[in-house]
């Protein structure tokens, strides 16, 4: 789990596209606060502040706390929009959490021991389908990322979500089928080679 953090904002008052604009002229970024089956709630944080955290990476899956004039509060990013030019945050959507709460978030996945799996030796490739996976979790129990262990995979080998070790209490969204991660596929030439040896015996 990603190390927790804090950022400081205030209340605001006025929403809309003009007063979004101003808020970014002023070093600003609207941003709103929701859930708990409480109102949501409309705040403004600093731009550099929150954009250091997002590209620090783990920003989807940390619990940070927001002081909004005071109050501390207890938020998982849920979503943040940035701009498709210069790359700056414009808008983030925080969902309320506390010690009891289940949410879903996008975990990333990391692989190791590459240089151990056969199949990536013999030149094989690492076949990813799945570099994020869903999980149901406790919001004090999120992962940064889930491992997969390439040790001893071969060409034609798959990973499944059950290869995958989850934290407690953790279940994929996705519950009614075992799906895929990975796969160590052939180098297209080496299947080139092979279907021509079955046509020449053929």
């Amino acid at each position: 789990m990603s190390q927790s953090y804090e950022l400081k904002a205030e209340t605001r008052e006025r929403v809309g596209k003009g007063s979004s604009r101003e808020l970014r002229r002023n070093g600003l970024i609207p941003a709103v606060i929701y859930g708990d089956k409480q109102p949501p709630l409309s705040i403004t944080l600093s731009t550099k502040d929150v954009t250091m955290k997002i590209h620090a990476g783990g920003f989807m899956t940390t619990v940070a706390t927001i002081d909004v004039n005071g109050e501390k509060i207890r938020v998982l990013p849920k979503d943040y929009q940035l701009d498709p030019v210069r790359d700056f945050t414009m808008h983030v959507d925080f969902l309320r959490v506390s010690k009891d709460s289940q949410v879903s978030v996008q975990v990333p996945v990391r692989f190791e021991n590459e240089e151990k799996s056969p199949g990536l030796k013999r030149g094989g490739a690492l076949n990813i389908v799945r570099h994020e996976v869903e999980l149901n979790v406790s919001a004090d129990a999120i992962p940064e990322f889930l491992t997969v262990d390439l040790t001893g995979l071969n060409i034609g080998d798959t990973v499944h979500i059950s290869n995958v070790k989850l934290p407690a209490g953790a279940t994929p969204v996705i519950g009614d089928r075992d799906f895929t991660i990975a796969t160590i596929t052939g180098r297209a030439q080496e299947a080139e080679e092979t279907e021509a040896e079955g046509e020449a015996e053929a």
